[in-house]
C-alpha cells in the first residue's frame, strides 16, 4: 500500500486494508476503479455484508483520485440513497442474493 493512498482525504486504515485486499495498491489504479466493483468484490472477498457507507467511501476516493477535488465521504450517502430509490443500487453480489 502506498503512503499516496493513505493521504487521500476519506482512506484510514480500515479502507486501506480494503483497498490493498482488493489489489488497488496506488491512486492511479484507484482512478480506473468503479465504486460498485469495489464495493461488492470486497463482499466477495470477505463473505460478509458491508455497509452501504463503504460503497460512499469508495465513491468518494475514486472522485479524489479522478479529479484532486476532495469530498466528504457522507457527500455520497444521496446519490447512493437515489440509486437504491431506483433500484440501481446492488447491495449484494449477485451469487449471493
Amino acid at each position: 500500500m502506498t503512503t499516496a493512498l493513505r493521504q487521500l482525504a476519506n482512506i484510514g486504515p480500515a479502507m486501506a486494508r480494503d483497498l490493498e485486499l482488493l489489489g488497488i495498491t496506488s491512486v492511479e489504479a484507484l482512478a480506473r476503479a468503479d465504486a460498485d466493483t469495489l464495493y461488492l468484490r470486497l463482499q466477495t472477498l470477505t463473505g460478509s455484508d458491508q455497509d452501504p457507507c463503504v460503497w460512499d467511501t469508495f465513491a468518494a476516493a475514486i472522485h479524489q483520485a479522478r479529479t484532486g477535488e476532495v469530498t466528504r465521504w457522507w457527500d455520497w450517502t444521496p446519490v447512493r440513497k437515489e440509486r437504491q430509490a431506483a433500484g440501481q443500487f446492488q447491495r449484494r453480489p449477485a451469487d449471493a442474493q
